[in-house]
């Protein structure tokens, strides 16, 4: 599994990154954690404010810096 941070590489941006490995770890998924921030590749993504989280190229989460709770059940979904 791919997940991608997009963003700048801002305070928010690393705790998503954080948030999203904690929680891989939690339900024992083999994740790989890319920040992406290349303005033009993140605008590829159609997404309009940062961070944005990407989970096997599918946005799941825009604009907001989500929990490692939060970010589970994205990837049990993505995973099955």
């Amino acid at each position: 599994m791919i997940i991608k941070i997009l963003g700048s590489g801002c305070k928010k941006c690393g705790a998503l990154a954080e948030n999203a490995k904690v929680a891989a770890q939690t339900e024992g998924i083999n994740a790989e954690i890319e920040k992406v921030t290349d303005v033009v590749a993140i605008a590829s993504y159609g997404i309009m404010s940062t961070p944005g989280l990407v989970i096997d190229e599918k946005v799941v989460s825009t604009g907001r810096v989500l929990t490692a709770s939060e970010i589970s059940p994205l990837l049990k979904e993505a995973s099955a």
